[in-house]
């Protein structure tokens, strides 16, 4: 449990500091609200989210897949590399079914639309989800370790990766063209995700991919720009578009509160 905590931790600080800096020499956008208002909140909440799991589920998917392999409930015949592998497509996979029900699900929307509702979309957008999105991810996560067997590396490979690649994707850095069409065909890069928090809802529902592009083109879910260019697109909801909304007390609460337009999905 130690290392599996040291792996996560410097992976996280590794990634961060390259994608921080990273936008700082090389911005994609400008910002429209800037780092100030919105990081301490945006990190805050990611300390509150691992502070639930470490609290109400303290084993999470790790834990499931140890419990898993001791009673032999792992695919049988196959090199673990391959079993790996294959496990972590599945993964990948629950994970973009769960985020398209989120989208298309009201009461799971209430609770991922504060994830959108950010003004700016940069590297700790990619932390920014609800603690009780967070749990019931978890619980998903689980039952999908838990059904196929997958092995714990295997579990923990894939978590690093997603959490990384969810701070990459989230970026606001710039890149050659020539080398995100590239990227493009084995992750989803910057340039590919923010079009998913843009404020046309049909963008909105498009490009719901966190590590690998190619779920996004197999379901028709794919969307190459944004209608207005990257430039020129809004970041976030018709909702919850006041500063004050990007305090920490707020976000928790977004959920909970009504709004008119923009409350539910399709409006």
């Amino acid at each position: 449990m130690h290392l599996e905590d040291l792996i996560r931790i410097c992976a996280f600080a590794l990634v961060f500091a390259a994608m921080a800096s990273w936008e700082i020499v090389a911005p994609r956008r400008a910002l429209a609200v800037g780092r100030r208002p919105r990081w301490a909140s945006n990190l805050g909440i990611l300390a509150v989210d691992g502070l639930a799991v470490r609290i109400l589920i303290p084993t999470a998917a790790v834990g499931a897949a140890l419990f898993a392999a001791g009673r032999g409930w792992q695919l049988a015949g196959l090199r673990l590399s391959v079993a790996a592998l294959l496990d972590f497509l599945a993964l990948d996979l629950v994970i973009y079914a769960q985020h398209v029900v989120f989208h298309k699900v009201p009461v799971l929307w209430r609770l991922h639309r504060m994830h959108h509702a950010d003004l700016d979309v940069d590297v700790t957008t990619g932390g920014r989800f609800h603690p009780f999105e967070i749990l019931i991810s978890s619980v998903v996560k689980i039952a999908t370790v838990v059904a196929f067997g997958i092995p714990a590396v295997a579990v923990l490979v894939f978590e690093v990766v997603l959490n990384a690649t969810s701070m990459f994707n989230h970026s606001n850095v710039a890149m050659p063209p020539s080398l995100d069409r590239l990227l493009r065909l084995l992750v989803v890069t910057p340039d590919m995700h923010r079009v998913h928090h843009s404020i046309l809802r049909r963008e909105t529902d498009s490009n719901f991919g966190f590590n690998l592009p190619w779920w996004d083109r197999l379901f028709g879910t794919y969307r190459a720009t944004p209608e207005a260019g990257h430039a020129g697109m809004t970041v976030g909801l018709p909702i919850f578009r006041d500063q004050r909304e990007l305090r920490m007390d707020c976000l928790l609460t977004q959920p909970f509160r009504d709004d008119v337009a923009g409350a539910a999905p399709g409006r």
